[in-house]
């Protein structure tokens, strides 16, 4: 059984996805201004493994994750730039994909751009103003809190105490402080799209709803991102989206990872210690970043250091140096013909601890210690006693299987990590396959096979293996 903390609750509670056996999640992705850095790769790998633990435990997984490439930052960059919004846009989101991919991020199943959905955000801003939430001002449409009681039941946000956070406007003849814009009118020198009350472009809030209502529906299982967006972000968009879709719509379980902090301070621009992704893979192996992320609950903040760094790099050595053993020296010999009862039962019982682990909310650090462990018996295993090649494999077999969900176990110069293509693929070959459309099965097998990738299909689940 899973659990997961459950930020609208303030708890953990049972996991139960609204359809058996199949979850919708949507992840708020960044705005495309500026370069990913590592707070943008903590969120993107902590979902992930969110994500492929999920696959992994045997659910039809729709995974959805937006590029916000329109809103007053996107315009401000563009402007210094001396170049168009869609221009910043085209240059910014390779970035991030070229980063994420390093960082071993599987692609979303759906990655949308917020400049694809106007019509959608229009279409949502109609519905609230047709049951009375919106009111007109000089600069635009504001969504009108006082007409839903339940705002900041997420945040857990004070409105009386509360002070204006980031991209919460203040504007004097708002009729509540915290009133927040759905459709912003057109500014000299702005892109802007047509509607109902002018020319002008989205909110930031509105996209969001209308992307994930797009391809998600009305309502589904989880909705996450970084504890930052808590609020007033995602206030906002349930706010502007439970009014339409009734109550109990929308995302029924709000997950929020961590901040990055340095010297126990958040990571800021504003405060000098700000390091992009780029500038980390420079001398460090993203491999490396990811296992220090994963080195923390995905909820507890990061205290970023190089010293952290380094030790992530000496433990994930630790594992591949195993690896390398296993692949160069285990798997070509042959001592003995039987394969030794012992590592099923090894395996058995790190899969329990592994499974207790990351079913209690996703506990990535207790199960990396279960990993470690296992290994180390691994280790010994092929170092004092007697062992076949079907040891060997077996144990190549059940760390493939971990590193389904984790990424980080085989060395990317000899086994190519389970990069976002390759397991794009396999994904759609497993649908194909349960959906028995075998043609398309062996097509894809086919097209990976091109890419020097050995599929093995087992009764849980497909192995893949580098040629």
């Amino acid at each position: 059984m899973i659990k997961i903390y459950d930020t609208l609750r303030a708890k953990k509670v049972k996991f139960e996805p609204l359809q058996e056996g199949q979850i919708k999640m949507y992840v708020c992705g960044p705005t495309v201004y500026d370069s990913a850095h590592l707070g943008h790769g903590r969120s993107a790998v902590s979902f992930d493994v969110i994500r492929r633990y999920l696959i992994y435990k045997g659910y039809e997984v729709k995974y959805v994750s937006n590029y916000t490439d329109i809103d007053d930052k996107m315009i401000k960059r563009a402007h210094e730039k001396g170049i168009t919004v869609p221009e910043l846009s085209s240059i910014v989101i390779p970035i991030y994909e070229k980063d994420y991919g390093a960082l071993g991020v599987m692609t979303p199943d759906v990655q949308p751009r917020a400049t694809e959905y106007i019509p959608e955000m229009i279409e949502l801003i109609k519905k609230l103003e047709k049951i009375g939430f919106t009111y007109v001002l000089d600069d635009g449409v504001y969504y009108d809190v006082s007409k839903f009681p339940e705002y900041c039941k997420l945040s857990k946000q004070n409105l009386e105490d509360l002070k204006m956070g980031a991209r919460v406007e203040v504007k004097d003849d708002k009729k509540n402080p915290y009133d927040f814009v759905l459709w912003k009118f057109k500014k000299e020198g702005e892109p802007f799209w047509q509607s109902p009350w002018g020319d002008g472009r989205p909110g930031w809030h509105i996209e969001c709803s209308a992307m994930s209502f797009k391809h998600l529906g009305e309502a589904f299982d989880i909705h996450g991102g970084g504890l930052d967006l808590a609020f007033p972000h995602h206030e906002c968009e349930i706010a502007q989206s439970e009014p339409v879709f009734g109550p109990g719509s929308f995302a029924k379980y709000w997950l929020h990872n961590g901040f990055i902090n340095v010297d126990n301070e958040k990571m800021s621009k504003s405060l000098g210690n700000f390091f992009t992704l780029k500038e980390i893979f420079e001398k460090y192996d993203p491999q490396v970043v990811r296992f220090m992320f994963l080195q923390t609950h995905y909820r507890n903040p990061v205290n970023f250091s190089h010293v952290l760094l380094d030790q992530a790099k000496a433990g994930l050595e630790r594992i591949h140096n195993f690896v390398r053993r296993l692949e160069q020296q285990y798997m070509n010999d042959k001592i003995v013909d039987a394969k030794s009862e012992k590592l099923s039962s090894r395996y058995e019982k790190f899969v329990s601890k592994f499974e207790s682990a990351m079913d209690d909310d996703f506990n990535t650090s207790s199960a990396l210690d279960a990993l470690f462990s296992y290994i180390f018996g691994l280790n010994m295993h092929f170092l004092t006693e007697k062992y076949s090649n079907d040891d060997a494999n077996f144990a190549y077999d059940s760390l493939m299987k971990i590193d389904s969900v984790l990424g980080v176990i085989f060395p990317k110069e000899e086994v190519s990590g389970v990069d976002a293509g390759i397991q794009s693929l396999i994904n759609e070959r497993e649908k194909a396959r349960k959906n028995k459309d075998f043609a398309t099965s062996d097509k894809i097998r086919d097209e990976l096979l091109k890419k020097g990738i050995v599929l093995d299909d087992t009764p849980d689940r497909t192995i893949w293996k580098k040629l």
